[in-house]
């Protein structure tokens, strides 16, 4: 057999294509797998999350639990769920929705104008007597405040080959809600000016 005729057999063969095709396909196939598995992972955790953060928020707006309770028992829940997982819960409490993560309010400005510095005037509204980016009062607050929740649950990724696509090892899961106290008992809505 003359070499051209060996070329001519070698380019018509086909034998052995479906294996290359195979070996080109295959690293694309695993990499969009394992992004499908992580991202439902991650879906699945946000939305067990998600449920015991709202459990968390009717338990604390019915009165008489301590905030210390209420994380206790959304550590738990989440703990079953991942033994590896870090959980965060932080809650604040506002005098009515409108003031959910505000600053507090200048009420004489000086210059610059627009900021908070020496020579203004502030309403005080969680009475610590400084001014603060959040208005907001750690804790649950009293009857009939608005309290915003927020759950932050770091877990390592369930496929280890984050690196691979440019990924943290581990994940991050956000949630909160706001919900209104239950008028258990009179409310204090006093704020004080503060001038500094």
């Amino acid at each position: 057999m003359s070499r051209r005729s060996f070329l001519r057999a070698l380019r018509r063969d086909a034998g052995g294509a479906t294996i290359v095709e195979f070996a080109l396909i295959l690293p694309v196939m695993c990499g969009l797998l394992v992004g499908v598995v992580d991202l439902g992972y991650r879906s699945y955790v946000s939305s067990i999350v998600q449920g015991a953060l709202h459990e968390a928020a009717r338990m604390g707006t019915v009165g008489g639990i301590s905030t210390d309770t209420i994380a206790a028992q959304v550590r738990t829940r989440l703990r079953d769920f991942s033994r590896d997982a870090t959980v965060t819960v932080t809650t604040r409490s506002y005098a009515d929705f409108t003031g959910v993560r505000t600053p507090e309010t200048i009420t004489q400005d000086t210059v610059p104008l627009g900021q908070y510095n020496a020579g203004d005037c502030y309403q005080d509204f969680n009475g610590n007597g400084q001014f603060d980016l959040d208005r907001g009062r750690t804790g649950m607050g009293n009857a009939e405040d608005v309290v915003y929740f927020e759950v932050r649950m770091v877990y390592p990724r369930i496929v280890p080959v984050g690196n691979l696509f440019g990924w943290s090892d581990n994940v991050t899961i956000n949630q909160n809600t706001v919900l209104r106290n239950q008028p258990f008992a009179a409310r204090n809505t006093g704020v004080s000016i503060r001038c500094n």
